[in-house]
């Protein structure tokens, strides 16, 4: 199949134009009139998918993030990551006109029409979706691409940073400051209050009155979000919180206008509050192509691509296992149980049991102790797991934090709360800053809240009428003095360091290793054989009869800890010495509570 004799990167809406010619049949005496195509694809798709897939010009596709958007051209191809943190609705548009005598023509994929629309004859209303997407809140540093460099750029420009990457992984400006202080996308994003490395960070709450960016939370000078218009996808395929690769036509131009202009009713006929709300000159545009749902193996940049053999899958454990007991002060007991703790995830769900979730509340910690060892933890997290959070649990936290998401009908907006996180995050919750006081009402909502995700793994999301649960699959680690009663863990171990010393940095190559270890053996399958089941049932018996506190709680953990174990291993079945290692675990546990 030969490429169409359009640039698919740098003009794809003449790939459009050229296919919808085609498929209307300009030139032949068979003209299909565009309403039977009612919006859909009529073979757009293809040739870009082709481009992307058949000859590897993926790669070739820049990342839009803050620094490739100045130089970035308008009506590019562009790639956007980033997690659906709201659905906006449907909008109508005029997807195909002529005017009188004149050819067809699509506004498909465009913001505004690409030719003058004064008097068309002829025009087709077609319907597309748009959802809010904005960076992975908590995403780990080395998780994003580097910037792909501008395509205009000398190789002498190119070899130069490239040398200059390889001796500093500080993350270096794509052009020298004059260049981008005198490129006209650099101009535009200062006169918009968009962020740049030659600006200072724009103040999300004072960029406009009339703009309900400020409510849009969590977004920095790094962070940028995207309008994504989506066009020929069903509704099922795009789920709120879940991680996209988005890659699509960009439209980022200050001049398209923000109110309502008059002077060309028809093309605003349908006009969509998006504009007023989210206006282009502050929210780029990407008109959806082509999307793949992220995993965490998605983020693994630099990672090895390896076969989980046991053998190697030990090596591993044992490295990342002596790694965590250092970061812990040599507390071998709770590294076993913090290694279970990162492998964690819902497997499934029967009624409102989360099946896989192994939550775990680290008691005996004090402020200054917290501030020794979570520091290390939240360093060490941040270098090992792909979206990582922190959460002080203070008394005023709670009585004014937004946690959970909430709607705002006047702008038909959903303002995102810290709880409305993707698969896969994890969240450090430090109960040490707790004082003695009394909870508002907003702060026993948060407190239910925080009770609702640890025990079902689901959040409540507030629609002002009603409320709605979102599943959830977020690792809970939290740090208090004695138990925790607000957030309930699965596992309490009382943590007993033995040193204050620093452990290692360890090496880029073994980072690599644990980051491909953690996202791969927690996804293996999990079975227990007949043999195995009749000693698990026994041992369960036995306990129950010894110690009549023990529940169907305590039985669940005690299975999940055996499936992990298995897992950590790099095995897919239960072993009679798996099933011993959780007995001893609950031992040594045990006696840390008594």
């Amino acid at each position: 199949m030969g490429g169409p004799p359009y640039d698919c990167m740098a003009n794809p809406l003449g790939v459009v134009r050229l296919t919808f010619e085609k498929a209307i049949g300009l030139g032949s005496e068979n003209l299909t009139h565009p309403s039977a195509f009612d919006g859909k694809d009529w073979g757009a798709l293809e040739l870009f998918r082709h481009f992307l897939f058949q000859e590897s010009g993926l790669s070739q596709v820049p990342i839009l993030n803050p620094k490739t958007l100045r130089w970035v051209q308008h009506n590019s191809l562009v790639r956007y990551r980033g997690m659906i943190q709201d659905m906006l609705g449907n909008e109508f548009y005029v997807g195909a006109y002529r005017e009188d005598g004149s050819s067809w023509r699509t506004n498909k994929f465009t913001d505004v029409s690409q030719y003058p629309m004064e008097s068309p004859s002829d025009t087709c209303i077609w319907e597309r979706r748009l959802l809010y997407c904005a960076p992975v809140p908590g995403q780990s540093f080395w998780t994003v691409p580097s910037c792909d460099m501008d395509p205009n750029r000398s190789s002498q420009s190119r070899e130069k940073r490239r040398r200059m990457n390889d001796e500093d992984d500080v993350p270096m400006d794509l052009a020298s400051e004059e260049e981008v202080k005198s490129s006209p996308i650099a101009k535009k994003m200062r006169e918009n209050g968009l962020p740049s490395a030659s600006s200072e960070p724009m103040d999300l709450k004072t960029a406009s009155t009339s703009s309900c960016m400020s409510t849009f939370q969590f977004v920095d000078k790094d962070d940028l979000p995207c309008l994504i218009k989506i066009y020929d996808s069903p509704e099922s395929d795009l789920k709120l919180n879940d991680v996209f690769e988005f890659v699509g036509v960009l439209t980022f131009d200050s001049e398209l206008a923000v109110e309502k202009d008059g002077n060309d009713e028809l093309s605003n006929i349908f006009y969509d509050d998006a504009r007023v709300h989210l206006p282009p000159n502050k929210v780029p545009r990407l008109h959806y192509l082509v999307h793949r749902k992220l995993a965490v193996h998605d983020f693994l940049l630099g990672a090895p691509i390896m076969e989980p053999k046991p053998h190697l899958v030990k090596e591993i454990r044992e490295a990342l296992f002596r790694h965590l007991t250092a970061v812990l002060g040599n507390d071998g007991v709770a590294a076993h149980f913090m290694l279970l703790h990162l492998l964690s995830k819902v497997h499934n769900r029967v009624d409102d049991v989360a099946v896989g979730k192994l939550s775990l509340n680290l008691t005996g910690l004090s402020k200054e102790s917290v501030s020794v060892f979570g520091t290390r933890l939240s360093q060490t997290f941040k270098t090992l797991l792909p979206f990582t959070n922190c959460m002080p649990l203070a008394l005023e936290h709670l009585n004014t934090a937004s946690l959970a998401p909430k709607k705002d009908y006047q702008t038909n907006r959903l303002i995102p709360g810290a709880l409305q996180l993707p698969e896969g995050s994890h969240l450090m919750v430090d109960e040490t800053q707790l004082k003695s006081g009394s909870l508002n009402s907003i702060g026993i909502e948060n407190v239910k809240l925080l009770k609702n995700l640890i025990e079902f793994q689901k959040v409540e999301y507030d629609f002002q009428f009603y409320k709605m649960e979102m599943a959830a699959d977020v690792q809970l680690l939290i740090f208090s003095e004695g138990k925790s009663n607000i957030v309930p863990a699965d596992v309490i171990v009382p943590f007993q360091p033995c040193s204050l010393e620093s452990s290692e940095l360890p090496t880029g190559e073994a980072l690599e290793a644990w980051r491909w270890y953690l996202a791969t053996v927690r996804s293996l399958p999990h079975s227990i054989g007949s043999e195995m089941q009749k000693v698990v049932e026994d041992d369960l018996v036995s306990a129950r009869q010894a110690d009549r506190s023990l529940g169907s709680r305590d039985f669940s953990r005690w299975l999940t800890m055996g499936r992990l174990i298995s897992s950590s291993l790099g095995e897919t079945n239960l072993a009679l010495e798996h099933w011993q290692m959780v007995k001893e675990m609950e031992r040594l546990r045990k006696e840390r509570v008594k």
